[in-house]
């Protein structure tokens, strides 16, 4: 016998996953430059040359036993301490690397931080539209994922339907800025009204409700945008973080949390984080990448190629006459289905070569998101498949 959720789990992969496959067996017979594969969220700018060159020092230069051996399980402190430094530098957060825990990426960062708070009957929130995996993290984690609408003039966050969404079963709330698939960054004003309001609510209910802060596009913001750094507007706070899309190393699963030392019990909330990450198998991220993102603190990648892609596919998009929200970071397109079922509108796609990923599973029904994190040449290329299909609706 066998369990019959984890079945369902490794026997259907995720919608993004299967658009992406299908784009690798559409490319084999038509040549890969007549598909225009919008499907995944994987880093088209390479890694900063600090990268390479932290590489080559630890290679060449480095303990080959320290390079390759374990570290503490929590991570090495050495790189947890260069990490929150800078993290104070920037925020002036105090945040102290006894209280971050290093993961192979955001997603077990955020399954750590799941299985360390949940007790039976606990309610997570997250805000539509969110990453499809919320639900696979939480769900098989010992909590219950509660989808919460947003205003959809502007995406930003709604009080009053949360309001209705929160109860004494509610454990933590899931904040992603920038959001995947949206691209939409809270605002100051809205992080400040959702802070007090999660502070009310942990009194009314007499326990903390905490604030869980999923950050893998943190740098990834344009225009002079700011991304409010969450520990300094709510106390209960725990931060998961990935340089997947920072510096642009997303196979190579390197990232932390890191639990605010104003959280109620933080040393205890901690404990519960680091015998999470024991109990799933997670302790000592990757040792080797540990040290390259501990020398290579502060550095991004270059994402003026990014706000270059979106200008281009937003302006051009938007000139057909399809409706999208305007990214003010990340790297996707929220773009709407220009009829009711998202899923037929991208299989009608597909008649041009247009790979684009309904958003019915992001919470979303009638959307869909294109990555744009691209070669610009392949987005020049497909705006006549754009235009095309536009065109099919009019």
């Amino acid at each position: 016998m066998y369990s019959e959720q984890m079945y369902e789990l490794g026997s259907k992969s995720s919608m993004i996953r299967e658009i992406f496959e299908y784009g690798k067996q559409r490319a084999a017979v038509v040549g890969p430059e007549n598909v225009f594969d919008f499907s995944i969220g994987n880093p088209s700018v390479p890694a900063p040359d600090t990268v390479k060159k932290a590489i080559e020092e630890l290679v060449l230069e480095g303990d080959p036993v320290l390079l390759h051996g374990y570290t503490s399980a929590a991570g090495d402190m050495g790189v947890r301490k260069a990490i929150a430094d800078n993290i104070n530098e920037r925020y002036q957060a105090g945040v102290k690397p006894e209280l971050m825990y290093m993961t192979a990426g955001a997603a077990a960062a955020l399954c750590s931080v799941i299985r360390g708070l949940a007790c039976p009957g606990d309610e997570f929130i997250a805000f539509v539209p969110f990453f499809p995996e919320y639900t696979v993290f939480v769900n098989s984690n010992g909590g219950k994922l509660v989808s919460v609408g947003v205003r959809e003039k502007d995406f930003q966050i709604d009080l009053d339907i949360l309001a209705a969404a929160v109860n004494e079963h509610t454990k933590a709330i899931i904040v992603n800025s920038p959001n995947n698939p949206s691209g939409v960054v809270y605002k100051e004003e809205t992080i400040q009204a959702l802070a007090k309001f999660m502070k009310e609510k942990s009194a009314e209910y007499g326990h903390p409700i905490y604030l869980i802060a999923d950050e893998p596009y943190r740098e990834l913001v344009y225009d002079g945008l700011e991304v409010p750094y969450l520990p300094n507007y709510y106390d209960n706070t725990l931060v998961c973080y990935s340089y997947s899309k920072s510096l642009s190393l997303p196979g190579e699963r390197i990232g932390y949390v890191l639990v605010s030392p104003k959280v109620e019990d933080a040393q205890k909330v901690y404990a519960a984080v680091c015998g999470a990450g024991r109990g799933l198998g997670y302790v000592c991220a990757p040792s080797m990448f540990q040290f390259v993102v501990g020398k290579c603190v502060g550095q991004t990648s270059d994402i003026s190629i990014y706000k270059y892609n979106r200008d281009l596919l937003y302006d051009n998009l938007t000139s057909y006459g399809f409706e999208c929200v305007k990214p003010d970071g990340a790297f996707y397109l929220f773009m709407k289905a220009s009829e009711a079922d998202a899923v037929a509108f991208c299989e009608r796609a597909k008649k041009y070569d247009l790979l684009l990923v309904p958003c019915d599973s992001f919470g979303c029904p009638g959307y869909v998101r294109i990555s744009y994190c691209v070669q610009p040449d392949m987005i020049k290329r497909s705006l006549a498949a754009f235009e095309k299909l536009a065109a099919e609706y009019k």
